[in-house]
């Protein structure tokens, strides 16, 4: 067989059957694919990469006996030039972390479609890294926070929305959540989320913190 031609090995990693056998259905009719095995769990992979050497090993997270961030790196430890995609329910930074740390060259989320697996296989096996849309908003969104963190300890100033700062405003004046949301004609969810977010942006613990916070900034300064 020319190698142009020679099919690209692949290791399926689950722990659900049902997962495995949609996995296998989606690809084993793809010419360019060969499924090489299945595992149901990290331990059972990391064997049968040994004996398989496929070209690329499809990666749950979470699983018994050995879970995918352990299996990804004994496997790229001990053969790296085997590559790893995880695909997996989970979106946590965390897991997507340490499957990265562990040597996994994509985060793929099991509700994508079949053209973005082709396509995420691909971009792996190229070198290069490929992780689907909410993971990538997860990393973002980690980036933001530590951006917020460093310009807080830089003493650069926090930006508030306007409706934060309504929210912040009636703190400082003893409105309850109840009697805020009354007052600015929303739920009492959102100004929970309202003051979730004042607390993160500001580093205050509680509330004393944002009313301390108020008065240093001039966010009330009719209060």
């Amino acid at each position: 067989m020319d190698s142009q031609d020679k099919k690209i090995k692949l290791l399926i990693v689950d722990d659900h059957q049902i997962v495995r056998d949609g996995i296998v259905a989606l690809l084993q009719s793809d010419e360019h694919f060969q499924i090489a095995g299945v595992a149901f769990n990290g331990k059972m992979a990391l064997e049968m990469a040994g004996k398989l050497h496929p070209d690329i090993v499809i990666m749950d997270v979470s699983m018994p006996v050995m879970d995918g961030i352990a299996s990804t790196r004994f496997i790229r430890q001990q053969y790296p030039e085997i590559k790893v995609l995880a695909l997996t329910m989970t979106n946590e930074l965390e897991h997507i972390k340490n499957m990265i740390d562990a040597g996994a060259g994509g985060y793929l989320l099991k509700n994508s479609g079949k053209d973005e697996l082709i396509m995420a296989i691909n971009e792996v096996l190229a070198g290069r890294e490929y992780f689907s849309g909410e993971v990538k908003d997860a990393i973002v969104r980690e980036m933001m926070k530590k951006k917020s963190t460093n310009d807080r300890l830089a003493g650069e100033p926090i930006p508030l929305t306007h409706r934060e700062k309504d929210v912040l405003q009636l703190i400082v004046k003893e409105f309850t959540n109840h009697e805020i949301a009354e007052k600015l004609f929303i739920s009492v969810r959102t100004v929970d989320a309202h003051r979730r977010n004042l607390l993160e942006k500001t580093g205050a613990r509680n509330t004393a913190g944002l009313v301390k916070y108020a008065i240093e900034n001039s966010v009330c300064p009719n209060c």
